[in-house]
């Protein structure tokens, strides 16, 4: 006999009553269980024989782990019942971590004012890790600052709007908490009196028995019972086996009215085979951590709510549920090993890039080009850290602390490299300061073809010097570009004045413009002549190069027109636009052309990758699948773009502009 059993509570009461015949007894519990059981199997397995059941429950009993099973789901459904019924929003997993202190402080807030005070625990530890940690870096940093200014440790202060609200919202998460608890508590003692108040009822309903009216107040008895609110969970145990050994001894009682017991028994046999019904059905469901909860909530309805059956059913019945119940604990067990087997994979990981970390060598970074190459990789490294999941807190903190200690190495080092920077920086803004004295000194210098080669220079000068510190940048690119640009536009303004030869060319192109409007081009060979044309008629003065756009926009229909492919068409137009900047020597604009062309080709060479990655996934398809057909077709269409930008970038790049 399983000890577990809730209903084998004083089991000697029964042997008081034996006043029926066993036989009687058997066929009236088997026809209860015949009309109950609808399906053939269920009834095949209760109606097992003794030997096979006295077999089973002694298999069951020496497997320790499965009765320490039955135990814990016990107590568990214990803590459940007497857990305060409150209707909560679902809260779903965060991850914190990537969170910052701003966002903790809004998130603790928002936990503790939407949630009860007695739900948020994980939440609100949570929190409280990442944010402890996060600050912690924070103060760290400004204490090194600090220092590094030349401030002694001990004099060290620093204060935080977001730390304070932070404090001020554990602080009343607290006292809502202790005020929670401290009013269940003594609601727990009221409801503790309540349900000793039921028991001496019964004690006195089974003294003075009343067999007309003492099923009717036995009833309400229970009625009260279940409706009293939770006690404290270390008196639960205690008043609920006192109350049942009551309940038993009333049904024992029972014999004087078989009716009532017979009919009690059998509903209670009902629902009880529901129960173990729905118990098989939780041991399929894959989620482990559902199935268990439910099973918990089962237990509990099984002993709180639901009376004993018959004594010759009882061992069968609870025999059948335990089995339902080793099935989903064993299951439960595997997860729990499989979860083990998870964690120690991601403590490897996790260790594995801390290796890397320490692993990265930053003696040679020179530059702050290296430096920003080092920390890409660094962020890259955390990144995966964190992508590797969360671990539970007691394994984490020691990982963490290696993790913390591998980056605060790396930190250091940077932070010593910047900090030489900065003289650097210093020496840098001396020398751009000097040259913009030099530019403004000669932006209104008429001396065109001196002052052009030194401003040119000087243009070149400022490109080889380094970084100047943060707060200055933008006012000393202003002041020197405002040099440069207002000496260049004076130079062009000059130099765009129209001469008599001038004239003579804008009116040519002019008249050749008419006439190119008029007249048919129907050959490739024809147009290209047109074009060499235009380019013989010489060079536009500034002002007037849009007559540069007109001729573009003419030669662009003609194009258009040809029975030529749109690879060639394409490349027809672009040698035409940037022949007419290289003609007129706008470096500008070919320089940005050059750049835009060289951002396509980047940016067609990384979709052209992506889609060959892509493609890899489906190694294993069929040539024919849908899927596959159509990155081919992307692919290809890529790959004609791709090649037509490369194209263009040559011809532009043999300029020699």
């Amino acid at each position: 006999m399983l000890d577990n059993n809730p209903d084998n509570v004083e089991d000697n009461f029964e042997k008081k009553f034996e006043e029926n015949s066993e036989e009687n007894k058997n066929n009236s519990i088997n026809e209860a269980v015949d009309s109950l059981i609808e399906s053939p199997d269920e009834l095949q397995e209760i109606k097992d024989t003794t030997q096979l059941i006295d077999s089973e429950v002694s298999l069951t009993i020496k497997n320790t782990e499965f009765s320490e099973s039955i135990e814990e789901i016990e107590v568990k459904a214990a803590v459940e019942a007497e857990d305060v019924k409150i209707v909560v929003k679902e809260i779903k997993d965060i991850d914190y971590s990537k969170m910052n202190l701003e966002n903790l402080v809004s998130e603790l807030e928002k936990v503790i004012n939407e949630q009860p005070v007695n739900k948020v625990k994980k939440q609100v530890d949570g929190i409280k890790n990442i944010f402890n940690q996060q600050f912690g870096v924070l103060l760290a940093e400004k204490k090194a600052d600090f220092i590094s200014a030349g401030g002694e440790s001990l004099d060290f202060q620093f204060s935080s709007p977001l730390k304070t609200q932070y404090n001020l919202l554990l602080s009343k998460h607290k006292k809502e908490r202790d005020a929670f608890y401290n009013d269940q508590e003594k609601a727990q003692r009221v409801n503790l009196d309540k349900r000793f108040e039921v028991i001496e009822n019964l004690k006195n309903l089974i003294i003075n028995a009343d067999t007309k009216t003492m099923y009717k107040h036995f009833k309400e008895l229970q009625d009260s019972w279940r409706a009293i609110g939770p006690v404290s969970k270390t008196k639960y145990n205690d008043t609920w086996k006192i109350y049942h050994h009551h309940v038993e001894r009333f049904y024992d009682l029972l014999h004087l009215s078989n009716d009532f017991r017979d009919l009690d028994f059998k509903n209670n046999l009902e629902e009880k085979l529901k129960i173990i019904l729905k118990a098989e059905s939780l041991a399929e469901n894959e989620n482990i951590n559902d199935s268990f909860k439910e099973l918990q909530e089962l237990h509990k309805i099984w002993k709180e709510d639901i009376g004993p059956v018959a004594r010759e059913m009882r061992e069968k019945i609870w025999k059948k549920f335990s089995q339902a119940t080793k099935k989903i604990h064993d299951k439960r067990h595997d997860y729990y090993r499989s979860m083990k087997t998870k964690f120690d994979e991601m403590i490897h990981n996790k260790l594995q890039i801390i290796s890397q970390i320490n692993d990265l060598d930053t003696s040679k970074n020179n530059n702050h080009s290296d430096w920003q190459s080092s920390i890409n990789e660094i962020e890259k490294l955390r990144q995966a850290y964190f992508n590797e999941g969360k671990l539970p807190y007691a394994k984490s903190e020691e990982i963490w602390q290696k993790f913390k200690i591998a980056t605060k190495s790396f930190n250091k080092a940077k932070n010593n490299f910047y900090k030489g920077e900065k003289d650097s920086q210093q020496d840098n803004l001396n020398k751009k300061i000097a040259l913009i004295e030099l530019a403004e000194s000669l932006k209104n210098s008429t001396d065109w073809e001196s002052s052009t080669d030194i401003m040119k220079k000087i243009q070149s000068d400022w490109k080889k010097i380094g970084h100047v510190p943060r707060k200055f940048s933008d006012d000393v690119w202003k002041r020197f570009k405002d040099a440069c640009n207002y000496y260049f536009d004076e130079f062009h303004k000059n130099k765009n004045a129209v001469s008599s030869e001038d004239q003579l060319i804008i009116d040519g192109k002019k008249a050749f413009l008419e006439k190119i409007k008029k007249e048919e081009y129907n050959t490739k060979e024809a147009l290209l002549e047109a074009i060499n044309l235009w380019k013989d008629l010489g060079s536009l003065p500034r002002s007037v190069r849009h007559l540069e756009g007109k001729f573009n926009k003419q030669i662009d229909r003609l194009i258009s027109s040809l029975s030529i492919d749109k690879h060639e068409i394409e490349i027809l137009r672009f040698k035409n636009k940037v022949d007419s900047f290289a003609s007129n020597n706008d470096v500008r604009k070919l320089d940005s052309e050059q750049i835009f062309i060289r951002k396509k080709v980047d940016e067609f060479i990384r979709e052209t990758q992506q889609l060959e990655n892509n493609l890899g996934f489906f190694s294993n398809a069929k040539p024919d699948n849908p899927l596959v057909l159509n990155v081919k077709l992307r692919l290809d269409e890529f790959k004609q773009d791709l090649s037509l930008w490369k194209e263009k970038l040559n011809y532009i790049k043999k300029l020699n502009y």
